[in-house]
């Protein structure tokens, strides 16, 4: 009696851990999509043993608990390259911006970026330059000739309005990546905010049952892989925590930042337009992922680079002209310009150009001189602001651009193939497979399906058995 008794209760016993199983199979099929879901694994098993004359039995299957299907390790490696990821893109995006600012055609077709003739462009400042130079030339060739100077006179203008716009276009991208700066700063303290709170709710919901908060861990685990996109940090787990973690950044010497610990966030990050900081005290961090850390590089690095290189080649200009011109009693050049990296000295205008300091008014000297200054190869030993010639310097200092382009290119390319692959590692261990878990859905529903059988047997048996005794 007391078997099948206790026969009818592992039956009913397994036919709620098949439906355990069932639903379980459902909710991951529910979430194929879901790119923050984990897939999931009922936990079956016996609770206790006892002894029976046939020897120690089991007390029936039960549905034990829920289980999630990850891997720390690969979780940590994919927020840590995803960190790289957004750093290179976010560099990439920024010096994109500044090249088409520039004006600048740039081939990095080749192996080294290049402008190749600083005429290329017909809008940039290599075109303004050869303009500038040749109006000098038909100038030197028609020394009397009202319409040489006038067209040198516009061919002065424009070089000097192509330097200047240059410039205030790429402090702009400078302006829009701060802001950018500000914006992910705010997004960061958002996230820090969210996972201190899922902190104290998986904390709240796993008393007593340790791992049990499946779904509040998944979106924990989004929200880190959503903040390593704007900064780098280490995701640890608190020992006898309740689950909870901490999220630790590092400042520039490589120090510990606590920015997060259970249900607290120690003070944030910050951003005061030079240098972002957190935790509490607040200190410089030293950042080495993330698009925040892109996006200062390309602006304090090479967009400041190209800026500062623009100034040498417009003050070298001014200089190297005003001393051709000088024995006209004027300068070419007002130095330092009022405004902006180059200006016309006040006192120019079409009437006050000068082909010569003599006499003669079919002379040509200056003119000469100063289309001379084109082709002169200038030394920084000797004093001068760069070596090389003019064009050259400015055909280094765009290609410089397109160089770091190139490089940034490349890079970017390597990482997303790495990153792809940790990410595809990951979730061939986390991610929900469809024929899987129809194949689960199927074998849990044929699992029910034989133990409601045992259930109509059992009964059976009983029912013949207490009849029996009545009759």
């Amino acid at each position: 009696m007391s078997g099948l008794i206790g026969g009818l209760i592992n039956a009913a016993k397994s036919l709620t851990a098949q439906e355990a199983g069932v639903q379980v199979a459902g909710r991951n099929l529910a979430n194929v999509n879901n790119p923050e879901y984990s897939r999931q694994r009922v936990v079956l098993g016996n609770r206790v043993m006892a002894d029976s004359k046939l020897g120690p039995v089991g007390s029936g299957v039960e549905a034990l608990g829920i289980k999630q299907i990850r891997d720390q390790f690969l979780d940590a490696t994919v927020t840590r390259e995803t960190s790289v990821t957004a750093s290179l893109q976010a560099q990439q995006t920024a010096l994109d911006r500044a090249q088409a600012n520039l004006g600048e055609q740039i081939d990095r077709s080749k192996d080294s970026a290049f402008i190749g003739d600083i005429a290329q462009s017909s809008n940039g400042i290599g075109t303004a330059l050869s303009g500038f130079f040749n109006g000098f030339d038909h100038l030197a060739a028609s020394p009397m000739d009202n319409g040489a100077k006038q067209v040198l006179l516009n061919q002065a203008e424009n070089l000097v309005d192509k330097f200047n716009s240059a410039d205030t276009r790429l402090q702009g991208v400078q302006t829009d990546l701060t802001a950018q700066v500000d914006g992910g700063v705010g997004n960061v303290n958002s996230l820090l905010k969210q996972i201190a709170d899922l902190n104290g709710a998986i904390a709240q919901f796993e008393v007593g049952a340790p791992g049990s908060a499946l779904e509040l861990r998944d979106q924990r685990q989004a929200r880190l892989e959503e903040l390593s996109g704007y900064m780098d940090f280490e995701a640890r787990v608190i020992p006898n925590g309740a689950g909870q973690i901490q999220v630790v950044a590092r400042d520039t010497s490589g120090s510990d930042v606590m920015l997060v610990s259970k249900t607290a966030v120690l003070g944030g990050i910050s951003f005061d337009g030079v240098q972002i900081s957190g935790g509490a005290p607040s200190v410089a961090l030293g950042l080495q992922g993330g698009a925040m850390k892109g996006q200062l590089l390309a602006r304090d690095v090479t967009i400041q680079k190209l800026r500062d290189d623009l100034k040498t080649a417009a003050n070298q200009i001014a200089t190297a002209v005003n001393a051709a011109y000088a024995p006209t009693g004027g300068n070419f050049f007002q130095i330092p310009p009022a405004a902006g990296l180059l200006a016309l000295d006040p006192s120019l205008s079409f009437s006050t150009i000068q082909a010569t300091a003599t006499g003669d008014a079919g002379a040509n000297e200056i003119a000469l001189a100063v289309s001379d200054v084109a082709r002169a190869k200038f030394s920084t030993v000797g004093g001068d602001l760069i070596d090389g010639t003019i064009g050259a310097f400015y055909n280094k200092t765009v290609s410089g651009l397109g160089q770091s382009l190139s490089g940034l290119e490349a890079k970017l390319g390597d990482q997303e193939i790495v990153q792809k692959m940790l990410t595809n590692q990951r979730d061939s261990v986390s991610g929900v497979s469809m024929d899987e878990e129809m194949g689960d859905l199927m074998k849990f529903q044929r699992s029910y399906q034989a133990s409601a059988r045992v259930v109509r047997v059992m009964d059976e048996l009983l029912d013949g058995l207490v009849n029996g005794l009545i009759r």
